[in-house]
């Protein structure tokens, strides 16, 4: 999660799929697209013998093209396949434990916050990196204009990075970008794109290069 450049860069969202192959190929793919902070591999209800199948497959996929693996789901599983970090969906409780427990060893983020007292309070446990949106909120064309909101405020005050989620539609991650946080996560958007998930890749980090602020040094 470096913040190799010095805009918004994009962070991926694998899409729930049946065909654990096909899906490892789409985000191998994807990530040819050009360049990607993360990956944020959701477990979507599979059982945990199940997932941890489909990690093993997708995390030296990410690996492989220098982006970080995040597991959001379960510790163990994130340990066993060798993710880089793990992106916790729980609560501020939940998301401190893991801090405690996995840094600096594991990037270490999440964020169930829908309103700034909440991610306040998620803040506290210094995270790696705060989430805005939720992973499956991409139901708009459009980024959420709540969480757009709340990434705005937290990129103002607040040092810990932030990941809005984007909306459906490559465009959508303008919007975010020009809220100031450092990073915008994107799944249908990429991997239900006509043109293929690298070309959407590619078309967002030519929107991030024209038009996403600069941050200063």
């Amino acid at each position: 999660m470096t913040l190799v450049e010095d805009r918004c860069r994009l962070v991926l969202i694998v899409p729930q799929s049946d065909d654990a192959q096909k899906q490892a190929k789409e985000v191998e793919n994807a990530l040819r697209g050009g360049d990607v902070a993360s990956v944020i591999i959701p477990q979507y209800g599979l059982d945990d013998a199940a997932f941890q199948k489909r990690a093993e497959l997708i995390v030296p996929v990410v690996q492989k093209a220098g982006a970080a693996a995040l597991i959001a789901g379960d510790s163990r599983i994130a340990g066993r396949v060798k993710a880089d970090g793990l992106h916790v969906v729980g609560n501020g409780e939940a998301l401190a434990e893991a801090v405690e427990k996995f840094t600096p060893k594991l990037i270490v983020g999440g964020g169930n916050a829908d309103d700034r007292h909440k991610a306040l309070e998620q803040g506290e446990a210094n995270p790696d990196y705060m989430f805005f949106g939720k992973l499956e909120g991409d139901i708009k064309p459009e980024a959420h204009p709540k969480n757009l909101a709340l990434g705005e405020w937290w990129a103002s005050m607040i040092e810990i990075p932030a990941i809005v989620m984007g909306g459906a539609d490559v465009s959508s991650v303008v919007a975010v970008a020009e809220t100031g946080v450092e990073f915008v996560a994107m799944r249908s958007g990429v991997f239900e794109n006509a043109g293929g998930a690298a070309q959407a890749v590619s078309e967002i980090n030519a929107l991030l290069d024209e038009k996403a602020p600069r941050f200063g040094g």
